[in-house]
Order: C-alpha cells, then structure tokens, then sequence
C-alpha cells in the first residue's frame, strides 16, 4: 500500500500543469462598422504584381480592384501607400488611383512597414476610425507587417486574403497564421461587404447598388445577385 504512494504522487503532481493551464477567452465577434472603418490599399504596385503567385493573375488582378472599390461602394475613407514606388515597384494601379483622384497616396520612400512611415501613419489616426480593412503585396511583409503593427496600437482589423498576394501558397499560410494568432481577421470580399451591408432593406447602400458591384466585382456572386433581382419582383418573396 505504502509503495503506491510515490507513483501517486508523481501522477499527482504531473496533473498540476494541466489543471493549472488557463484556457484563452474567446475573442469576442466584432461586426464592422461602416461608420468606424476606413480601407488601405497597401503596395498594390505594378511591379510586384507578379509576386503574388499563390493566384491565378487574372483573378488576383481582379481582387486587388475589388478590393479599392469597397470604398467607394460604402464611402469610407481610403488611404493608398506605395513602397519605392520610383524603383522597380513602380506606381499603384492606375486604375485604383483613378478612383480616388483625391484620396491620399502615401509614397514611403524606404519604409518596408508602412506603420513606419510618420504620413500614412498620420493619415490613418486622421481618419479617427479604428477599424482597418487591408489588402496588399506581399502578404508576408506589406500586409502582416501593418496589420500586426496596427494590433499592437490597438485597432482592430481585417485582412482581405483574396487581395493580398505572396510567392507560394507555403508563405501565404504562416503569414496568415501569424495574423490570426495576433488577432487580425481573416475574410474575403464577400465576408467584408456582407458585414458593412448587414441588411438587404438598407437604403445606402442600396440592395440595388450592392448587387451591381458583384456582377462587376464578383462574378461568383453574380447568380445570387441575379436570384435578388428576381425576388424583387416577386411580391410574395422575403428577402
């Protein structure tokens, strides 16, 4: 009886660390706020385009425009940044920049995180948002630097994985791994509009406008914004 003691003991205190583990909150679900977020369009340059090989060229090109256009769709602020852009990034996409004749366009002119750079950092606290939607190119270093940066001031935010880019479908993993275990949310282009919509009866958007910008955005999406439309004129549907 006496010698079972010790092993009882051992099995015992190995229990302890077990016990004494403590178990993670939650992290509680945090609903974006068209009124509270602002969108970054980050490094979204011609010259890394093709760095971004984790996609097909033809629908990541398409991403990084859908992407921009959330904000226009909802009208919140949006802030563009280049890195190097002189050099052989080259310039942003001209068909961002075309939709935001007037939106501010950080040039970092060595800064690798673009929290770095003391004007896109200005031009974000500017804003007084504190809910960020990014994007960029490449996901292990333009957008994870800024977003873990960004968690560690207290923001919340969302990294659209559909409009950030990497070299292989490997790097693009950890990095969004990486992310997470920060916090940010991972979504995509239809996560991100459904949560600033919320409600197909909302007249700003309107169900109208939100079904437009799939057919030219998203073309997945396109036969539910058709099957609205045709609810629409059914007067016994619920949408």
């Amino acid at each position: 009886m006496f010698a079972i003691l010790p092993f009882l003991a051992m099995f015992l205190a190995a229990l302890l660390p077990i016990r004494a583990t403590p178990v993670p909150p939650a992290v509680p679900f945090e609903r974006l706020d068209v009124n509270n977020s602002v969108l970054l369009v980050v490094d979204h340059q011609v010259g890394l385009f093709d760095l971004a090989r984790d996609f097909d060229g033809g629908i990541f090109y398409r991403n990084m425009i859908a992407h921009a256009a959330i904000g226009k769709l909802f009208d919140i602020p949006v802030i563009m940044t280049t890195s190097f852009q002189t050099g052989p990034n080259g310039p942003l996409l001209q068909e961002i920049m075309d939709m935001y004749p007037d939106a501010p366009l950080i040039e970092r002119p060595g800064q690798i995180d673009a929290w770095d750079n003391p004007d896109f950092r200005h031009a974000v606290e500017a804003t007084g948002r504190k809910q960020i939607i990014l994007a960029g190119i490449v996901t292990d270093v333009c957008t994870a630097f800024l977003a873990l940066s960004l968690r560690a001031e207290g923001y919340s935010v969302w990294a659209n994985v559909e409009a950030s880019g990497t070299t292989s479908p490997l790097i693009r993993d950890v990095s969004n791994s990486r992310m997470q275990a920060a916090g940010v949310q991972l979504v995509g282009l239809f996560s991100i509009v459904a949560d600033l919509f919320r409600d197909w009866r909302n007249p700003r958007p309107s169900a109208g406008q939100i079904s437009a910008w799939f057919n030219q955005y998203a073309p997945a999406y396109e036969m539910s914004a058709r099957l609205f439309n045709a609810a629409k004129g059914n007067s016994t549907a619920q949408v």
